[in-house]
Order: C-alpha cells, then structure tokens, then sequence
C-alpha cells in the first residue's frame, strides 16, 4: 500500500462509504482525517500485514530526507509533487521553503477530501509559491501543462512521486507517465520514487493478499512490483547513492530502522 491518490476522471464527489487510500494511509500514520469505513479497512489491512504502518511511517520520513538532500545538497527551488497525499507535518513546501523560503512548489493530487485541505494548508512563505492541482498521474499532459503556470520548466525540476505509480496498473504505462513528465523538466532535474513491491527478501509478500482485499474493498486499485520493474521506471536517469533501496534506509545514517517492503530511489536527469 503507499500513499498516494491517483483516481481516474479527477476528484468528483467525496465518497464516504468506500475507503480511499488517502484517507487510510492518513490512519495509519495516525492522521485524523479519515473516516469509519477507512479505519476498518486499514485494521483489516493491518491483520494482515502488521508491517504496513512502519511503511507508511517510512515514506513519510523519505519524503523530508529527499526534500532536505535535494534543497539543500543540490540547490533544488522548485518541486512537482505528484499524488500528494493528506497534508500532515512537514509537507514538501514546509521543509524545502525552510532551507530556501523562495522555493516554489505544486502539489497534484485528485482526491476531494485532500482538495479541500490543501486549499487552506498548503500555504506558502511570502518569498515562494505554492500551488495545488487537481489532476490525475495518468495525465501528465495536464500536469505538465498547468504546473507550468508556477514552475519554469527551462530551471532544475524535483518531480516527487512518492507511493502514485502502484496505482498506474500496467508497467509500461507507469513507465511512460516518468517518460513524459522527465521529458519535459531540463537536465539536472531530479526525480524522487517510492514503490510498494512483493519481492520476498524485504518482506513483500504479503502485500499480495493484502492488496487483492484492497482492491476488492477499496479504492483506487493498487500494485506492487518487483525490484527489477520498479527499477525500469528510472530508464534515462541516473541513480543517486544509495541506488535503489527500501525507503527506511535511504540516507538514513548509520542508524537507519529495518528494511520494509517500498523501494525509494532519488535518481537525476543527465
């Protein structure tokens, strides 16, 4: 499971009879805007596969990691967060405009319920920008068209994808989705991925059962991959240090927590 939105056809009306990812993995990482419905099924989730809250918790962390490293290591004042999520603590804008207060950031995420918040949260210092798209991952045409409203696609890019491609179902057309937004961001771009995957070394296989009682109690529909296709959905770019690595460990220092089951990787445009 991960954490973003990602609905086909925009955010429509708010839903509260079916869970919605958004709001579950706001539950799990102790969030308050969720709903019954979210709450039984993100514990019958969590019956099945215990690890599931060390891994929301651990792409929450990567997310601020990746932030802090890509704005203050590498210069990065602008920020394309795709599948945004729930706002919590120390969203995308709050962290890199605390290293550098100018830095311009666009949220996209198509839920109604995240809509809502990030219209009052999501506030930005006097000297950036923050903006926020209701749009889906599987139009990145939109995205690229009305994220350039904010950002200039002629300087360095941070496209942050964090727990959205698991919703894209078909391999190859996650692959295009990076295809098409990296095309269209300048070189020294970066892109930041987390992935949920099956593969067994890491603990993954239960994500198999638990996601096909997701799917069929859930929405939107979601995919784990294995190493070696969350791997291909970074074709052209290279790979920072630590490569490609569970998200709990990605430049975590010495003291870094377990292995869990989601990839994270921060990989630049040539």
């Amino acid at each position: 499971m991960s954490e973003g939105g990602g609905l086909p056809g925009g955010a429509g009306a708010l839903d509260t009879r079916v869970a919605h990812n958004a709001r579950v993995w706001n539950y799990w990482i102790g969030g308050r805007d969720n709903y019954g419905v979210d709450q039984r099924v993100g514990e019958h989730v969590v019956t099945m596969f215990p690890v599931i809250r060390e891994v929301a918790r651990a792409d929450r962390d990567f997310l601020g990691r990746a932030v802090r490293f890509l704005a203050a290591e590498r210069g990065v004042r602008q920020f394309l967060d795709i599948g945004t999520g729930l706002p919590t603590l120390d969203n995308t804008h709050e962290i890199a405009q605390r290293i550098a207060p100018e830095s311009r950031i666009v949220y996209v995420d198509n839920d109604p319920v995240v809509l809502m918040h990030a219209r009052t949260l999501l506030t930005s210092a006097p000297e950036g920008v923050t903006d926020y798209l209701d749009a889906d991952v599987r139009d990145p045409d939109v995205i690229l068209e009305r994220a350039a409203a904010t950002l200039d696609f002629t300087r360095p890019v941070a496209v942050m994808m964090l727990g959205i491609l698991n919703f894209v179902l078909d391999s190859e057309r996650a692959r295009e989705v990076v295809r098409r937004i990296m095309a269209a961001v300048p070189s020294g771009s970066y892109l930041a991925l987390t992935h949920p995957t099956f593969d067994a070394d890491l603990g993954g296989t239960g994500n198999i059962p638990a996601m096909t009682y997701w799917n069929e109690h859930a929405t939107p529909p979601i995919t784990a991959r294995g190493r070696a296709e969350i791997a291909a959905l970074l074709d052209g770019l290279e790979l920072l240090e630590p490569g490609l690595v569970p998200c709990s460990q990605w430049r975590a220092g010495p003291d870094s927590p377990d292995a869990v089951p989601q990839f994270g990787a921060v990989a630049v445009k040539p």
